[in-house]
């Protein structure tokens, strides 16, 4: 996919998005992967993912939206990430099967 591309994909308003999406237009290195899972499965690992982060006091953008959002996806979902240039943060993209729309988007700041 095409950087300008997903930068449309981002453009959705949410705070991981918008955080996603000025770490893309400064140069992140991002990559989507091939192959599909279901989003319920991502929903739980993000869950998981969330408790760990609470626990830990890591700083979280746009985690518990996209549990909910995973959620109630019923169908596959593509992952991709993006990764800032100093490696600081790490966002993770949930897009439709067939890449077109972004059903959630989650950042991690990396320790």
């Amino acid at each position: 996919m095409e950087r300008r591309t997903l930068t449309r994909l981002l453009a959705g308003g949410d705070a991981a998005s918008v955080a996603a999406l000025a770490a893309l237009r400064a140069g992140a290195a991002y990559v989507l992967w091939d192959g599909t899972c279901p989003a319920g499965l991502h929903a739980r690992t993000c869950a998981r993912r969330l408790r760990h982060t609470q626990r830990r006091g890591i700083e979280t953008v746009g985690l518990e939206r996209a549990v909910r959002l995973l959620d109630r996806h019923d169908q596959q979902v593509r992952l991709g990430r993006i990764t800032t240039a100093g490696g600081a943060w790490s966002f993770n993209l949930f897009l439709t099967e067939d890449g077109d729309t972004l059903v959630a988007c989650t950042g991690v700041r990396r320790q």
